[in-house]
């Protein structure tokens, strides 16, 4: 007969352990529960009809939250085959297509940067709708634009539009979803991304046989659908209840917290945290300008967490994702790949492979930790670039090289979507306090955006001058420095609280032994 729950009162008597027999029904004499139904899941815990219920709830949020991960995605993936027929169209320049590729990236810091503030103002949930509206405006720009000029134009918008997309997303579902679920969920946004990203392949694949000045629009233009369920994701996801509390609606923080908590007992707990969190941020009058000056002019532990945050964001576009992405044609053409739709359907392949291995992440980041999963990302990304340089420069061009050049592109986007393409947002998401959660999430954001705009609209000058085997040879560089920065820069987060990570930052070089002591934590409670 096992025991669950429980602690030790004054006379070393357990109070509040359920015995775990061969009934299902169990009454509680706590007044503040009533009688539930109890079952045992898969790692033997009590789960009741309310865990279940308020599993999918958030489940259901998290899902709705990330749609517009779906219209990123689908427009960086649909774009790498699109840039062939605009170019054929609209005979864009080399420099052109690169500015076309890339502005995306760095106008989406304006988003980014203003998504903080907005969110604070607006609440999380409209800033999510509001990232849809701008992006499906600047692709419909884009769908009927009869001229490079225009395309920009939507382009800058769509920009916006996801600058404050990848932004609030990951702070929306990491404020509303438990400690024990929260890196599975956070990671959502990314697994759409990656959908998206396959979407976009698949419809470059299927409408490569268009003409060319029709093709490319009608890539384009299918993007503009998942807002279809924004409108529906309104009227079913509630606002973060964090925000309630830092608006003093503390009656609906509640009703959203029962709705995403296994007990009454946990929410007020819950409510209590973060009541506290948000109290300190008031009574010290957080404005905006005195949140930038505490990010301009930080503390020694927001010091370590803009490093953390921020520096993982870089390093997750420096390692040349985008421009792997992006420029996959490019890539297997230089391999000896001939043939627009041959091109094309070698594309498939990397979007298929990046949305399987975001799933495996998914199942892995709550059980396994963030930490882990970054060393096999990182050091298993560092491998596959060297093998691409390698083959790219000495095997190019034969049926060998065609096959290991797809297979290192396959492994390089498998390695990053189990590992940094995730961790990164669940990471830059939860590790700063509450008064700075947006706009510090968003200045981590804007180094994402920076460093992918740099990568993908430097990558074509840069192959033409050392080869595109030189220039994968660079992002390995860059992968085997964020190994470094792992192991220096990144503590273990998994199961913590968002106020149990800040105390983390609090004093330098307590990392490890906090490791251990959850580590032993845990242990202890899976033995009793």
């Amino acid at each position: 007969m096992g025991l669950v729950g429980g602690e030790e009162n004054g006379n070393g008597e357990r109070v509040g352990e359920v015995h775990i027999g061969s009934k299902n029904k169990y009454k509680r004499m706590d007044s503040d529960f009533v009688e539930e139904d109890l079952a045992l899941n898969s790692d033997g815990m009590v789960m009741t009809k309310k865990n279940s219920n308020s599993k999918k709830f958030v489940f259901l949020c998290a899902i709705f939250a990330s749609l517009n991960s779906v219209l990123l995605g689908y427009d960086v993936g649909v774009m790498s085959g699109a840039i062939l027929f605009i170019q054929e169209d609209l005979k864009i320049s080399e420099v052109q297509e690169e500015v076309l590729v890339g502005i995306l990236s760095i106008i989406s810091l304006l988003g980014s940067l203003a998504a903080g503030k907005t969110s604070d103002a607006i609440g999380r949930k409209w800033t999510i709708a509001f990232a849809a509206i701008i992006f499906q405006t600047g692709a419909a720009i884009m769908t009927f634009a009869p001229d490079f000029r225009v395309l920009m134009i939507g382009r800058l918008f769509a920009g916006i539009g996801i600058g404050f997309g990848v932004m609030i997303a990951p702070v929306y579902i990491v404020e509303i979803s438990p400690a024990i679920a929260r890196g599975s969920l956070t990671s959502f946004p990314e697994i759409f991304v990656n959908l998206g990203i396959l979407l976009g392949y698949v419809s470059n694949y299927a409408f490569s046989g268009l003409p060319p000045h029709l093709s490319w629009r009608i890539m384009i233009g299918a993007g503009i659908f998942p807002s279809i369920f924004m409108g529906f994701a309104l009227f079913v996801i509630p606002e973060s209840p964090r925000w309630l509390v830092m608006q003093n609606r503390i009656e609906e923080a509640r009703e959203v917290l029962l709705k995403t908590n296994e007990s009454e007992r946990e929410v007020e707990e819950r409510l209590a945290e973060i009541q506290v969190a948000a109290g300190m941020a008031n009574a010290e009058k957080y404005e905006a300008k005195a949140v930038w000056r505490e990010i301009l002019y930080p503390s020694p532990p927001v010091r370590r967490m803009l490093i953390t945050g921020c520096g993982i964001q870089c390093f997750q576009q420096l390692t040349g994702i985008d421009a792997t992405v992006y420029y996959s044609p490019t890539i297997f053409k230089d391999a000896g790949i001939k043939g627009n739709t041959q091109l094309l359907a070698a594309t498939v392949a990397v979007g298929f492979t990046k949305t399987m291995f975001i799933l495996v992440a998914t199942f892995l980041i709550d059980k396994v930790g963030r930490k882990p999963l970054l060393y096999v990302s990182t050091i298993g990304m560092t491998t596959c670039l060297i093998g691409l340089s390698l083959t790219l420069t000495f095997m190019g061009k034969g049926k060998i090289g065609i096959e290991l050049a797809i297979l290192a592109v396959c492994g390089n986007v498998a390695f990053f979507s189990v590992g940094i393409g995730p961790i990164c947002w669940v990471m830059s998401s939860e590790i700063f306090p509450l008064r700075l959660r947006a706009q510090a999430s968003a200045l981590g954001a804007v180094g994402s955006r920076v460093s992918s705009g740099a990568v993908a609209m430097s990558f074509l000058s840069v192959s033409r001058a050392i080869t595109v085997g030189g220039t994968f040879f660079v992002f390995a560089v860059f992968s085997a420095f964020s190994v470094a920065f792992v192991h220096t820069c990144v503590p273990e987060t998994k199961g913590k609280t968002l106020e149990q990570i800040e105390m983390i930052f609090q004093n330098e070089g307590e990392w490890n032994r906090q490791e251990l002591e959850m580590g032993d934590i845990q242990q202890l409670v899976q033995k009793e």
